[in-house]
């Protein structure tokens, strides 16, 4: 039999359109060897979600499209925190910066968009970012840690996001913008005015019509110098003044460039075998910026990649969205009115809504929407396909018709669509698709058709019409269906599951997931990792831990950074550590060459820009355990001096927080948790903000719980007061095991109290004395089945089984 060589493809890029054009050409061949090449240290993730992740309601985790296991499942080899810097056309190579050289048949850019950086001085200062990727989040979150005034430069679309985004996190924002009203290149006046009086209503403050010429201060940004002699105080810069094409690869390798890569109406650019998808690509003249755009390309890329007859991509009609909390906001097309136009308006200020629609010769060429978007899946479509206004059509729009056809179905509007008509354009998902998976496979959540099909995966914008589309389907069945689960691979939630669990036994991940009849048999990044915790937690002493279930740090142990490299924390017991594992971090920390040891807020040393391939070496050198700065476990026990040197301390916080620390640090939680003792009321060691802080009297210790100093601050509650050491070692140990049990995978304590109530909590176990001895008994058993901390760091850190065995023997010695 003759093996045929597959055909080399690289992607220079790994963000959504780059991956999502590799998703279309999985669909239609095999014949390719694929290698991805991305700058940043993450899998595919959504980029349009970092707003989300700004503001504390998703996390990295959350907003990933495509997982590691993704690659590797589907063969493609993933450089990831590697950088092209061109192509070889000679050799038809692909080379990177570190001098990596891959050969090709044909390479696709898509190397996406730079934020814009105003050429003004002082642009370089510390505390000056742009919102482009997962690195800024992190720089705004942690700027809003230390700064309390925020300045965002431009009032587009990612400006509002970013600035609502700082607000959330306590920040006092002023939004600068060069123009007199807000998203200019989407919105018209009178929609551009509502937004601003609702976002000044929610906490941001604007500056409109002000142009910044300079950026003030020494090193550090203090301010902002504007073109009129003002100027205005901000310790922390976020430039969203808008983006530009990053063409750099395509540039150093000779091939056409202009404001974008130049391509043809197949995505081809000058070089031979060589295309160009999405922002970093000029078409016709015109480079895209949102992301619908970027998937109708890579679309007609993929099929011309792979020899399959595609009709040429001729450009796009192009749709915004809001994505703020609270605030719809919708255009698309055409939304300024000349006298070409006739315009058809509704304003309703007592709810808030606008509605503009834009008609030449009686064809819908655009329209915008405030307040209620709930037509903008229609207007959309109607918009793209050039449609005429009808009777019926003005009359669904304006609500001088009926809404509702019969059975409770939505109107008709569903109902007309085409089996083949686009419903979610980001992914390219007809509506045959979608109704299909709905009967076949007997879905009832808008997140189950999201598993199957991808429709609403990318930007949203498509919900209403899926949600329409479940409802038609479904008719009078849709309310009782709608039930959300964990994930959208199950409509079971956290307390039904764990139920199935135990009634039926089951003992694996995948069980589980076959058993309770899982949409998605191998499961996704949400449900894996919480199946495995609740089978862990259920069965302490025969589940076996699956690492291929845990996220990426878990695995590692170590925290993974934007450059690649991890950080390491080592175990300081109550925040206490000796001369002599001093020395030894610093001996590690010059040995490999690692860029930064910070003193951490849970009192320990942060070992920065350690290498993966260093890990085991790293962990065995320091010969002390694990921190579990990665884990979902008790992290720290931050701690006084207490009673041992202060004046003021009257019990030693010092001496119990370390033993607290050393006998819960083994067990896994559903979310990360940190503990607090105090030798006295003064609060040195901040017990307000932890899942369980203890603050010590002179007749005992106070306990409190359901803390939170992140995103999401809450100041914990007062649980009991005990007199002895033992009932406080007894206390924590029941609030701990009842979270354990009753919490929701990756739900802190301060979301689990509100949840659970404070009363019900204290009945479980503080009243409850016989519930109380039996939670005990069951987290004292389960922490005889952990392994000791070094072995289970070992464990994860993924040292060969030699190396493995040698360090055991040395930890025991």
């Amino acid at each position: 039999m003759v093996m045929h060589k597959k055909e080399q493809l690289v992607v220079i890029g790994n963000g959504m359109a780059g991956i999502s054009t590799v998703e279309q050409i999985l669909k239609l061949t095999s014949r390719f060897e694929i290698t991805v090449f991305g700058s940043e240290p993450h899998p595919n993730y959504n980029r349009i979600m970092l707003s989300y992740v700004l503001d504390g309601s998703k996390t990295m985790e959350d907003i990933i499209l495509n997982d590691w296991d993704w690659y590797r499942d589907n063969g493609i080899k993933l450089h990831a925190g590697t950088t092209v810097s061109h192509i070889d056309e000679e050799n038809k190579e692909v080379v990177t910066t570190q001098g990596i050289r891959v050969p090709y048949d044909k390479v696709i850019i898509a190397t996406g968009s730079k934020p814009f950086i105003l050429p003004v001085p002082g642009a370089e200062k510390e505390g000056v970012v742009g919102f482009r990727d997962i690195a800024d989040c992190h720089h705004m979150l942690e700027a809003a840690k230390a700064c309390k005034k925020a300045a965002v430069i431009g009032g587009g679309l990612l400006g509002l996001e970013a600035a609502k985004g700082l607000v959330h996190l306590g920040m006092d924002v002023t939004v600068v913008h060069l123009m007199e009203d807000l998203m200019e290149r989407q919105l018209d006046r009178q929609a551009s005015s509502m937004l601003k009086a609702e976002l000044e209503r929610q906490g941001i403050r604007f500056l409109m019509g002000a142009q910044t010429v300079e950026l003030t201060g020494g090193d550090r940004v203090a301010g902002l110098r504007f073109a009129d002699g003002t100027g205005l105080e901000a310790e922390f810069v976020v430039m969203a003044a808008g983006i530009k094409p990053d063409f750099s690869v395509a540039a150093a390798s000779g091939i056409q460039t202009k404001r974008g890569i130049v391509v043809n109406d197949y995505m081809q650019t000058s070089m031979a075998n060589v295309y160009s998808v999405g922002e970093c690509t000029e078409h016709r003249g015109i480079c895209y910026g949102l992301v619908a755009p970027l998937f109708e390309q890579g679309l007609v890329l993929a099929k011309h990649v792979c020899g399959v007859e595609t009709a040429p991509y001729e450009g796009s009609v192009v749709s915004t969205k809001l994505k703020i909390s609270g605030i719809d906001v919708f255009s698309t097309g055409e939304f300024i009115e000349g006298p070409e136009h006739r315009v058809i308006t509704s304003r309703d200020d007592w709810r808030g809504a606008y509605k503009k629609i834009l008609l030449k010769d009686q064809v819908m060429v655009g329209a915008v929407l405030f307040g209620d978007i709930t037509d903008s899946a229609n207007l959309q479509k109607w918009v793209k396909q050039g449609a005429v206004m009808t009777d019926e059509r003005y009359a669904s729009l304006m609500g001088t018709g009926s809404g509702c056809s019969h059975n409770g179905r939505p109107s008709a509007g569903v109902e007309q669509m085409a089996d083949d008509e686009i419903v979610c354009g980001c992914n390219g998902v007809t509506k045959k698709t979608i109704v299909d998976v709905i009967t076949e496979k007997q879905l009832t959540t808008v997140e189950e058709i999201k598993a199957c099909t991808g429709a609403t995966r990318s930007c949203g914008g498509c919900k209403p019409v899926v949600e329409q589309m479940l409802q038609y389907v479904l008719g009078d069945g849709f309310k009782a269906a709608a039930k959300q689960g964990i994930c959208g691979c199950t409509t079971l939630g956290r307390d039904e599951i764990v139920a199935e669990i135990k009634a039926k036994g089951l003992t694996t991940t995948k069980e589980v997931m076959h058993v309770l009849n899982w949409s998605q048999t191998e499961g996704c990044s949400k449900c894996r990792p919480a199946l495995n915790y609740y089978l862990g937690m259920l069965y302490p002493d025969t589940f076996e831990d699956e690492k291929e279930s845990r996220f990426v740090n878990e695995r590692m142990g170590a925290n993974i950074q934007k450059d690649g490299t991890f950080t390491v924390v080592p175990r300081m017991y109550g925040g206490v550590t000796t001369p002599e594992e001093l020395k030894k971090i610093a001996d590690v920390s010059l040995k490999y060459e690692v860029k930064a040891v910070k003193v951490t807020g849970g009192q320990r040393l942060d070992l920065i820009g350690v290498k993966k391939e260093d890990l085991p070496k790293v962990w065995a050198e320091l010969d002390m355990p694990s921190g579990y700065a990665y884990a979902k476990s008790l992290r720290t026990v931050k701690t006084c001096v207490g009673s041992q040197f202060c004046r003021f301390g009257t019990q030693d916080s010092m001496g119990m927080g370390a033993l607290l620390e050393r006998k819960f640090e083994r067990l896994d939680f559903p979310a990360k948790f940190k503990m607090a003792v105090n030798g006295c009321p003064r609060n040195c060691a901040e017990s307000c903000t932890k899942d369980i802080g203890i603050v010590g009297n002179d007749g005992g210790w106070e306990i409190f719980i359901g803390g939170n100093g992140g995103v999401k601050a809450r100041l914990a509650d007062s649980l009991c007061k005990v007199k002895t050491d033992q009932e406080l070692m007894d206390l924590c140990a029941a609030v701990m095991q009842y979270y354990r049990e009753t919490g929701n995978y990756l739900e802190r304590t301060s979301e689990w109290v509100e949840r659970m109530g404070l009363d019900n909590i204290r009945q479980a176990v503080v009243e409850d004395t016989g519930n109380r001895k039996a939670l005990v008994t069951r987290i004292e058993f389960a922490l005889h089945q952990v392994e000791e901390p070094w072995t289970k760091m070992l464990r994860d850190a993924e040292v060969s089984s030699a190396l493995f065995e040698q360090l055991q023997i040395h930890s025991k010695a």
